[in-house]
């Protein structure tokens, strides 16, 4: 076997499905792939995302919820993912003109997309409304301009209402989304029912999406709305839906004790400024200020034992509400649908990204620098570090004469900065010029979330998979574009 993964101690170890496995072993397949497509490749695989889906879905049914999933599509830009999607029977949660005009063009209706954009221009809101696609307005500017498009023309535009500012244990959640929770019902009485302000504007649900990671904050977030809902229903306002946004923790890693290790490694390094952990010492957000320790892991948290299915169910579960009953039952008893917008969790598992080494050096500090056909763009997200191991797929033999190296991962921008994987990744011995390195699970806001064409250098090639045969074949592979 002629591929071996990073680090093989001090490891983080990434959960590797069967499909990757079988690539993995396939050298001359990624050989060809490459030869045909360059370097970079993004591999994407269907059948993981639809076995993600039922996955949610599978806990709505037990609680007998009636709900419906929205694929967030601006964690990925593949055409291949939002048509297996629509397929599939979810929906599409799109954030851009174009995500919208597209996923329009691949099948997507008013029950299966919705607009979610931070930034909503005139053009994007035109087309929902064409459409008739629901729009989640964000604030009084957007209702206006949403009211004065439906007037030119003359037609109904479907809309949910995003809330923000929830009180959770005392605390007044801040985010710079949506309208406050607590002046929001005024507001909505106010211009839909009393003065009528925005009577072409059909509200249908309301929206939110949490900051961080906490079941205990979105749980309190579904009461909140669930009271509001009750509220509007008292002045004959009928909200038929609740969604939930994103943010559903996924798990990365084999092992929580690698994952505890790492970060204790981290802090000691950085506490002692040594820099064989990290490039050049960097801290992935901890540094010594007047002496101390300061700062937090400023990364993804890519090891959690909640996670998925089990995420959702405790946000289902949570009951602290005066009612004494589960957010789910109260979904129920009001008869409003949930929905919820993942993007990185339904994407879990679902791809890699294979490029092929171009050089090795050694720096004025004796660290070896492996650099690759692609740049720091095509595998970045808003966390500090990808903290995953990859793996390597050496042309020759490894033998057991070679000695083991600790290398970086470099890219081709013209910036000191692009360093692939901050983190030294250990290697039986050094990759010659046309190896290849495959990062696992880079699927979700990593592969193209800020891909750019600096330098004009191409966009990477997104390869969609379904798998007919026991071994891959090239034929296998259609490129995204094609779709």
């Amino acid at each position: 076997m002629n591929y071996v993964k990073g680090n093989k101690e001090n490891s983080l170890t990434p959960i590797t499905s069967g499909w990757i496995k079988e690539i993995l072993e396939n050298k001359s397949l990624l050989d060809e792939l490459m030869s045909t497509y360059g370097s970079p490749i993004n591999i994407h695989h269907l059948p993981s995302f639809v076995n993600n889906i039922k996955k949610f879905q599978q806990v709505f049914k037990t609680k007998q919820v009636n709900a419906q999933l929205f694929y967030a599509r601006k964690a990925n830009k593949s055409k291949g993912i939002v048509k297996k999607a629509l397929q599939t029977g979810i929906g599409v949660d799109t954030a851009s003109f174009k995500e919208l005009q597209q996923s329009i063009s691949l099948g997507g209706k008013t029950d299966t997309l919705v607009l979610t954009s931070a930034i909503k221009t005139k053009e994007q809101i035109e087309l929902a409304i064409d459409q008739q696609i629901p729009i989640v307005l964000d604030n009084n500017d957007e209702c206006k301009l949403t009211q004065q498009i439906a007037q030119q023309k003359n037609a109904k535009a479907l809309i949910a209402i995003r809330v923000s500012g929830f009180i959770v244990d005392g605390e007044k959640l801040y985010s710079r989304f949506g309208f406050d929770i607590e002046t929001v019902k005024e507001y909505i009485l106010q211009h839909f029912v009393k003065d009528k302000t925005y009577h072409l504007l059909e509200l249908t649900g309301l929206h939110f999406h949490l900051d961080g990671y906490s079941t205990h904050q979105r749980g309190i977030a579904l009461h909140s709305c669930l009271d509001l809902v009750e509220e509007l229903k008292a002045h004959h306002l009928i909200i038929r839906f609740i969604d939930m946004g994103g943010g559903i923790l996924m798990n990365y890693l084999e092992k929580e004790e690698e994952w505890l290790s790492f970060k204790e490694q981290l802090k000691n390094s950085v506490k002692e400024q040594k820099e064989n952990l990290t490039f050049n010492g960097t801290g992935l957000g901890y540094e010594i200020i007047n002496g101390k320790l300061e700062g937090t892991l400023k990364t993804y948290p890519y090891f959690n034992k909640i996670n998925s299915q089990l995420f959702l169910e405790e946000v289902l579960n949570n009951k602290q509400h005066n009612s004494g009953l589960e957010n789910y039952k109260r979904t129920n008893q009001q008869q409003v649908q949930l929905r919820i917008e993942p993007g990185r969790s339904l994407l879990n598992q679902v791809g890699i990204t294979v490029a092929k080494v171009s050089h090795r050096k050694q720096d004025a500090k004796g660290q070896w620098l492996v650099g690759l056909e692609m740049n720091m763009s095509q595998m970045l997200s808003s966390s500090a570090d990808f903290l995953l191991d990859p793996y390597i797929i050496y042309q020759d033999e490894i033998g057991d004469h070679h000695e083991e190296v600790k290398v970086y991962f470099t890219g081709a921008y013209c910036l000191e900065r692009d360093i692939l994987l901050k983190r030294a990744i250990q290697l039986p011995k050094l990759p010659a010029i046309g190896d290849t390195i495959v990062f696992v699970n880079t699927a979700g806001y990593m592969m193209h979330f800020f891909e750019t064409e600096a330098h004009l250098f191409e966009l990477s090639t997104n390869l969609i998979y379904e798998k007919t045969h026991e071994v891959p074949q090239t034929s296998d592979f259609i490129d995204d574009n094609l779709i």
